[in-house]
């Protein structure tokens, strides 16, 4: 039994099981400010963001696939223009998704700490969209500095993205290009 208590103390269970262990603080003494308040639930106007932003990704998800089909392919001259082609009519199937979400997304819906990224963020998705219209047209023609140019633009994106994630302190989402393909 004292094997059993000792391990589960050594485990932080105990403090589950009434009575008092050895080592143990009697009830009254411990410290109540330990616990973190519960997060507010968001505004409709933070929710609106949200749900902008979550189109907003459908959007990107669709460039990130066209970019790494370019840079796949950059060996193969005929394979690397049909991977352009496709990138263009990604880059025009994006924009309306970039368009919709953004059109949702107000940095006002924060406060000032959060407003920041929130803007930042917003600033890197009109970038992004700003792009798609020329990569659409230029895509076919020199894919290979298209999907480059497309993925600097990604990347800042990704920065902007996970930076406002830990600001309203959600968990930041691996990156999928560093995922392993099964």
């Amino acid at each position: 039994m004292r094997f059993l208590t000792a391990a589960l103390a050594g485990a932080g269970i105990c403090s589950l099981i009434p009575g008092r262990v050895t080592g143990q603080q009697p009830a009254d003494t411990v410290a109540h400010d330990t616990a973190k308040p519960a997060p507010l639930p968001p505004t409709p106007a933070q929710t609106n963001y949200l749900d902008g932003l979550r189109s907003v990704n459908r959007g990107i998800a669709q460039l990130k696939d066209g970019v790494s089909r370019v840079t796949r392919f950059s060996r193969d001259t005929l394979r690397l223009r049909q991977a352009g082609r496709r990138l263009g009519g990604l880059c025009g199937t994006a924009h309306g998704f970039l368009a919709r979400g953004r059109a949702r997304m107000t940095p006002a819906a924060y406060d000032p700490p959060t407003r920041d990224s929130a803007r930042i963020l917003v600033q890197r998705i009109d970038s992004v969209s700003a792009y798609t219209i020329t990569c659409e047209h230029n895509a076919g023609k020199s894919p290979a500095q298209t999907g480059s140019d497309m993925a600097a633009r990604l990347g800042l994106y990704d920065k902007a993205q996970a930076a406002f994630r830990s600001a309203i302190g959600l968990p930041n989402k691996p990156d999928s290009s560093s995922r392993s393909s099964r």
